[in-house]
């Protein structure tokens, strides 16, 4: 009965989101932040990026604009204040309520959306795996995890069965965003259309069920498996759900909270034998009816006591020992108490591994994942050279301003600004550097970091990555 309002849905144009990151604001570390911090930030963005906001409901940190708008490209994207996203998308991860702290699994996470808006909730507490099957996407993956500024995340380039050696009843949450044949997304992406067929629907269908069993095997008991397609077919989603439902009766459906525009799942839709299966406690994004592409989401329970759950085992011998941690630290800790407001954060950890050169921080409830394919092994902290250290541009973007001794404020609407992410060296005539004579200085635009540069007699030597310049 509602197929005319949905045809017609595709008559008109896709709406454009974005999410605003918690994790590049000290109040957005408070727990609560998503509640009164949001609209703050947000007429802050609206006002320097000249863009018309307007909230999505089912979102704390979602917001439409205007689609004739390019926020992509303004500095307090590279910034990583937000994140360009599908307003539908952005669902998954209000389901899947993370909790600071946890453990938790984005399973098939490129190119980022969902893991950098779960990171935004743990708050640089807990353990995030951000996995990705091909390789192109896990380095665009990567990318975006460091943009947004997160500390606590592993990214990983693996095959589900392979993760689910490595993790045994490991994760309190996981995200299944599965590959799926995309029909929710033929209004935006012409690709998803010309690669359509009844075939494909029934190939995804397959892999998802091996997906899922995986995943499951890598849930805690009492966890929670949030399950996410952006297509409309039912043997993706209410018969996938139905079928991994048969073979795990340790598992069943979860009511959650959830926006009230949501639509129910159909239990019809997967037939008759669907019926008694919880199915009708899952949800659809229908485009007729909301603004946002077409999807669908089940939350899914594992039964039993959190109490059970595998522990993380001894890990310090993973990290540098005392011999190679002091001949470390002997260029990297002048660095950091020369430029850092409170150096004994990074300093009294232990989590420091080196992979060459390259010197990384691991998150701390990080197991042995010796035997998988690691892209980022935690937050990059710069790389050892002869007699100094060199702070990486992921360290920038994961410092907040008043975690800095030097910083250095650019206009987000100056020349200066531009200059800067073009690569140029400025002069003071820019602006002041605050709180030091020469040496490394945090550079931020409109209060949030954005890149290093080096400060001496008078000029600041620009050490914005090359491969980011703007052009």
């Amino acid at each position: 009965e509602g197929y005319e309002a949905f045809e017609a849905s595709y008559d008109r144009e896709r709406v454009q989101g974005l999410r605003l990151n918690s994790l590049k604001t000290a109040e957005g570390m408070r727990e609560g932040w998503e509640e009164d911090g949001v609209r703050a930030l947000a007429e802050q963005v609206a006002a320097q990026a000249g863009l018309c906001l307007g909230k999505i409901p089912w979102v704390k940190e979602g917001f439409y604009y205007d689609a004739a708008k390019r926020p992509g490209k303004h500095p307090y994207h590279e910034a990583g204040l937000y994140y360009i996203q599908e307003p539908s998308a952005m669902a998954v991860t209000e389901l899947l309520d993370p909790r600071p702290g946890e453990r938790i699994l984005d399973l098939c996470a490129a190119p980022g959306g969902k893991s950098s808006h779960i990171a935004s909730r743990l708050k640089a507490r807990g353990f995030l795996l951000s996995n990705e099957i091909h390789p192109a996407r896990a380095k665009v993956l990567s990318q975006n995890m460091e943009r947004m500024g997160v500390r606590n995340c592993v990214v990983s380039n693996e095959d589900s069965g392979n993760l689910a050696s490595h993790f045994p009843e490991f994760f309190d949450r996981i995200v299944v965003d599965a590959p799926c044949s995309g029909e929710g997304m033929f209004r935006k992406d012409e690709a998803a259309r010309e690669q359509w067929s009844e075939e494909h629907v029934r190939m995804c269908a397959g892999r998802q069920g091996q997906i899922l069993d995986n995943a499951a095997a890598m849930l805690r008991p009492g966890g929670r498996m949030v399950y996410s397609t952006c297509t409309f077919a039912p043997e993706e989603n209410e018969g996938t759900v139905l079928a991994f439902l048969r073979r795990h009766p340790e598992f069943c459906t979860e009511q959650v909270p959830a926006y009230s525009g949501f639509t129910k799942g159909k239990p019809q839709w997967a037939g008759p034998e669907a019926e008694g299966w919880g199915l009708e406690r899952t949800f659809r994004i229908m485009p007729h009816i909301l603004e946002g592409e077409g999807h669908f989401m089940a939350v899914l329970r594992k039964e039993g006591e959190p109490e059970t759950a595998v522990k993380a085992g001894n890990r310090d011998q993973l990290y540098l020992d005392g011999r190679k941690r002091k001949e470390v630290f002997r260029d990297y800790e002048p660095f950091i108490r020369d430029t850092l407001s409170e150096p004994d954060t990074f300093l009294e950890r232990k989590e420091y591994v080196l992979f060459g050169d390259q010197l990384y921080l691991m998150p701390a409830d990080m197991p042995d994942m010796k035997g998988l394919k690691i892209l980022r092994p935690g937050l990059h902290m710069g790389t050892l050279k002869k007699n100094r250290f060199e702070p990486s541009h992921a360290l920038a973007l994961a410092l907040r301003k008043e975690e800095a001794q030097c910083f250095w404020e650019l206009s987000p609407s100056g020349d200066s600004i531009i200059r800067y992410l073009k690569g140029e060296a400025l002069s003071e005539d820019a602006g002041t550097p605050e709180g030091c004579l020469k040496g490394w200085v945090l550079v931020c635009t409109g209060g949030f970091s954005l890149g290093w540069a080096k400060y001496a007699k008078g000029m600041l030597k620009n050490h914005y990555p090359k491969g980011l310049r703007w052009n």
